[in-house]
């Protein structure tokens, strides 16, 4: 196991939700933190509720402009020269059939779950490869393992980064680099709330299965102990993550099953 204590780590998406929530367990653990999301205002309310706040630096980041990715690992880089961690949690959801769905829709659902995410990865690589070592967690979803109606280009994006990271482990571990996706389920946050709809305006609303999912601060603590754990793939939540065990199983049996919940 490594201990994650003290080390420089870069979250994405840091200005709510699973993004806020590890960064006040990472606080505690006194590590260096460089906090990014689009939203400065929120960045600079989490911060300000760390106890640490000199190892806090924010940088804004809008996860969709990938032509902006290697700037932005250069700007980071500089914050406090060497990143031990990088969380890649920066996302979108979705709440809309496929017939209703505009292509525009799916488009950014890929720019913003799978684009944005891979650029950021592959710019940082080329240090990560430099000084031997680097860490890549990526904030996917069980929705990366299998599927449910309504997130079809949710979904898509987030099998995507399943592949990808995959291949980058098997690829790169050789030079010190290791690879943890995350898989949570149902997670109380504004991720249903926020969801995109078939035209792209937001969802605006929650739903009761999200309402009813794990605390940000218990999933926070899990995505530590996988970290630290250097695991594979850590699936997050209550009984939904036994979809993917029946998934790889018995396929015919959970698609009755997801029918029958009518999770929306």
């Amino acid at each position: 196991m490594t201990k994650i204590d003290g080390k420089t780590i870069w979250i994405t998406g840091a200005s709510s939700g699973i993004g806020e929530a590890l960064t006040y367990s990472l606080d505690q653990k006194n590590c260096k933190l460089i906090l990014s999301s689009r939203r400065l205002n929120e960045l600079q309310r989490v911060k300000n509720n760390c106890v640490n706040k000199k190892n806090i630096s924010i940088l804004a980041l809008d996860i969709a402009a990938i032509d902006m990715a290697k700037s932005k690992v250069d700007e980071a880089f500089a914050k406090f020269d060497k990143i031990d961690i990088l969380i890649n949690n920066a996302g979108i959801s979705q709440r809309s059939l496929i017939i209703d769905t505009d292509i525009a829709v799916d488009k950014k659902l890929m720019d913003v779950n799978y684009l944005g995410t891979i650029a950021l990865t592959k710019a940082i690589l080329p240090y990560f490869i430099k000084q031997g070592s680097g860490h890549y967690v990526t904030v996917t979803s069980l929705m990366g393992k299998f599927g449910s109606p309504y997130r079809s280009g949710y979904c898509g994006a987030k099998h995507a980064l399943h592949g990808f990271f995959d291949v980058l482990r098997m690829e790169h571990e050789k030079d010190g680099i290791a690879v943890t996706l995350i898989c949570p389920g149902f997670v109380n946050t504004n991720v249903a709330k926020n969801a995109l709809t078939g035209n792209g305006n937001m969802q605006n609303q929650n739903d009761t299965a999200t309402e009813n999912g794990i605390s940000t601060e218990l999933c926070a603590k899990k995505i530590i102990k996988a970290m630290e754990h250097q695991k594979f793939e850590a699936y997050i939540g209550r009984k939904e993550k036994l979809a993917v065990y029946v998934k790889r199983f018995f396929p015919k049996l959970l698609h009755r099953v997801v029918l029958k919940s009518k999770v929306k």
